[in-house]
């Protein structure tokens, strides 16, 4: 994989999204964001499931020194020194969620605690599939807008 597509596998694991937006030239970051909505918006169900893959459950701790793993542990801040009891229904409720929609449960966790990361979740567990894939399609797409910003200040 050559470093910029790499680059960009670590802002969206789609393969489609990064071919979409490899190989060109970007003014400033709102023109690259602008291009990736346009990308996650054509992005097939398949894609979505691709991207989600990479994804940790929210209250996983990532391992490893690779620029996705420090970025998810960043964003997931606010699972630092949750309580167990917390952690407990956290774990409970990503197993009902994956169990009923088939894919990891996906928020955008930068500035959000625990405790409104699960209320989301139980909320979200309500969704028709639907309704849910466009709330993921929502969520990932902040997450990758962050996680572009990021990579274009080089942090």
């Amino acid at each position: 994989m050559e470093p910029v597509t790499e680059e960009l596998a670590a802002c969206c694991a789609s393969r489609r999204w990064v071919e979409a937006l490899a190989g060109r030239s970007y003014k400033d970051v709102g023109d690259l964001q602008a291009a990736s909505k346009r990308a996650l918006d054509a992005l097939e169900w398949a894609d979505v499931e691709e991207a989600l893959a990479a994804h940790p459950r929210i209250g996983d701790r990532v391992q490893g020194g690779t620029r996705e793993a420090g970025w998810s542990r960043g964003e997931q801040s606010g699972m630092d020194g949750t309580a167990a009891d917390l952690q407990a229904a956290l774990v409970e409720g990503n197993r009902a969620y994956e169990e009923h929609f088939g894919h990891v449960f996906l928020i955008c966790a930068s500035g959000r605690s625990a405790l409104e990361m699960l209320g989301e979740l139980r909320e979200r567990l309500g969704n028709d599939v639907e309704t849910e894939r466009a709330a993921v399609r929502r969520e990932l797409a902040k997450i990758v807008d962050l996680r572009l910003a990021k990579l274009l200040e080089g942090t």
